[in-house]
């Protein structure tokens, strides 16, 4: 999952190294999981808070966190930070 903004990042003291922070939504649409637009959050607890909102509404919400350096645009693999709900097929989801 490619974040293209730095709104969301977290940065570290180097100052190019980042975190970003995304809350991922679904919905049912056709009876059928869909992923909603991703949300970038400030930091960690900014989106656990957002995450909770939604899972109020929401089947299922997944907050993730990623790290990576800015300046080359390398970035390690999302990790899921929490989820709410169940999501059938976690392994096949884009990121």
């Amino acid at each position: 999952m490619a974040v293209a903004s730095t709104m969301g990042a977290k940065m570290s003291a180097s100052s190019d190294q980042a975190i970003f922070y995304v809350i991922q939504s679904f919905s049912f649409q056709g009876g059928r999981l869909q992923m909603d637009q991703p949300l970038e959050a400030r930091s960690e607890a900014a989106a656990l808070r957002t995450a909770e909102r939604l899972a109020r509404r929401k089947p299922s919400v997944v907050v993730l966190a990623r790290s990576g350096t800015i300046a080359t645009g390398e970035f390690d693999e999302p990790v899921i930070v929490k989820s709410y709900g169940s999501i059938e097929g976690l392994d096949d989801l884009p990121f």
